[in-house]
């Protein structure tokens, strides 16, 4: 089930006897590659104990609203933001009907009304009690607002009664799971990525480089998979695996990954990730420098610009640039996507402006501030996964935008604003 890979669930487990099969889901989850935390309900506790799951999901079992050994006391907004989607097996009617009035008076309620991920159920209860119209009305309830309900079933239930209420199996809830990182919003189209830093060498053991560690890049194509694209990653030296399901290509310098690039085109959509090296020394010595001088001056060039050089040979390629700046962060990504010609730009906070966003070199997470020719919005802190899921729905939306409207003249059309403030 690659479709689970690195994945992060947030399992919610309420008070009812179908909790014994939440066991199970954990163990088949992380068999599937998702990483799965937990969190219980102080009915579930009655069913199953903490220590199983805690044990099954390799990771403390969260139970506490208010619980100060979470960062700030503010355990459901952590919760929240690692989790790519929360999935409540078992949900309970009261579990149903407290969520349906928007309580929030325990961790997991709040964890869900906190979340602007997908949120899935898998109710289990008497069927009775879920052919009642008090739950059949925050069932539909439920569903209006987007909330998935995966289930249930009809069968044998606990009590010795048959019917509807069965919680569903637990092979079909990861199906059902999975499903939801199978968007298809680019299925039959090509996306070329460019992730990681280059190195220009100095001599044969030094080089020019900078501290790009490629995750971006690298979640940006999984996520591209995942809505259904044909992805070629051409990656400078990072140390990640490749992901599933794409041709990666790797490069060392400026020059290689410009080759590399041009001789893939064209493609549906160019996402230049890559952190390029901008200078190259003007002679890279043959046999070692060794150390001698006190001071040692180094003579630099351009390196090509990989994204401008690209969008002026292939105009017709829906091009997406990255700006990494440490000031003036609207006004810098609006001047590259003018004189670049580009469809987009996905800007981020570098250095001491990043400590606001959370966007430091290597982190796992990152907030993006993504323009467009006539708008713009802020995709806050999250997972690069995460992000890199918003930001292809954002780019398959403005593409099929401007296939159905002809391709836009981005260089003609923006004003520059004031600059823009990190992202909290």
């Amino acid at each position: 089930m690659q479709r689970l890979t690195n994945k992060r669930i947030l399992l919610g487990v309420t008070g009812s006897i179908a909790a014994y099969k939440s066991a199970e889901l954990i163990r088949r989850l992380r068999g599937a590659g998702a990483e799965v935390q937990v969190i219980m309900t102080h009915g579930a506790e009655a069913f199953i104990t903490p220590l199983t799951l805690q044990a099954l999901s390799g990771h403390p079992v969260h139970q506490n609203l208010l619980d100060t050994k979470a960062e700030a006391g503010m355990g459901h907004i952590e919760l929240a933001r690692w989790a790519d989607v929360i999935m409540i097996a078992p949900a309970s009617a009261d579990f149903m009907a407290r969520l349906a009035a928007g309580r929030a008076d325990d961790l997991l309620t709040a964890v869900c009304l906190a979340g602007d991920i997908p949120l899935a159920l898998a109710p289990a209860m008497n069927n009775r009690m879920w052919r009642d119209k008090a739950t059949v009305d925050n069932a539909k309830k439920l569903t209006s607002r987007g909330i998935l309900l995966f289930g249930p079933d009809s069968g044998e239930q606990a009590c010795g009664e048959t019917g509807p209420g069965r919680m569903r199996e637990v092979d079909l809830l990861i199906n059902d799971l999975a499903d939801i990182f199978q968007v298809g919003s680019l299925t039959g189209k090509t996306v070329l990525i460019t992730a990681g830093p280059t190195r220009e060498p100095i001599d044969p053991v030094r080089f020019v480089s900078n501290h790009s560690s490629g995750k971006m890049g690298y979640a940006i194509a999984s996520a591209a998979v995942e809505a259904g694209a044909k992805v070629i990653l051409v990656s400078g030296p990072v140390a990640l695996a490749a992901p599933d399901r794409v041709e990666l290509v790797k490069v060392e310098t400026a020059e290689q990954m410009l080759q590399a690039v041009q001789s893939r085109m064209p493609v549906d959509i160019f996402i230049a990730t890559a952190a390029v090296a901008d200078y190259r020394p003007v002679q890279v010595a043959k046999d070692k420098i060794k150390k001698q001088d006190e001071i040692m001056a180094l003579a630099l060039e351009k390196t090509p610009d990989i994204l401008a050089e690209t969008k002026a040979r292939f105009p017709e390629v829906f091009s997406v640039g990255f700006a990494a700046e440490t000031h003036d962060l609207e006004a810098h990504a609006r001047g590259k996507l003018i004189k670049k010609g580009l469809e987009m730009v996905a800007a981020n906070w570098v250095g001491e402006a990043a400590a606001a966003s959370g966007g430091t070199f290597g982190s796992d997470t990152n907030a993006l501030h993504l323009i467009w020719a006539d708008g713009q919005i802020e995709l806050p802190l999250a997972s690069k996964a995460r992000l890199a899921r918003s930001l292809i729905e954002h780019i398959a939306h403005h593409y099929d935008d401007c296939q159905r409207k002809g391709f836009p003249k981005t260089n003609n059309v923006v004003n520059l604003k004031k600059p823009g403030k990190p992202v909290a």
